[in-house]
């Protein structure tokens, strides 16, 4: 997925982007998230900026919610 650099990106390509980790690495929530701050954030949360990465983290508390009720 490209990134650019030059807005704040939404939940919605955080849920995208979580949910494709997942299924190409057929991995759990947790490890995706862990994958996530590896590749994306490349180990540092304010790399895109606060308002990024707090979407980030409200798409894997959506994801967390949903994966808590099935």
């Amino acid at each position: 997925m490209t990134v650019n650099h030059a807005g704040t990106l939404k939940k919605e390509y955080f849920l995208s982007y979580i949910n494709l980790v997942m299924i190409s690495r057929n991995c759990s929530l947790q490890q995706a998230k862990d994958i996530t701050m590896n590749l994306f954030f490349q180990n540092d949360p304010r790399r895109y900026g606060n308002q990024t990465y707090e979407r980030f983290l409200d798409a894997y508390h959506q994801l967390t919610k949903v994966n808590n009720h099935e």
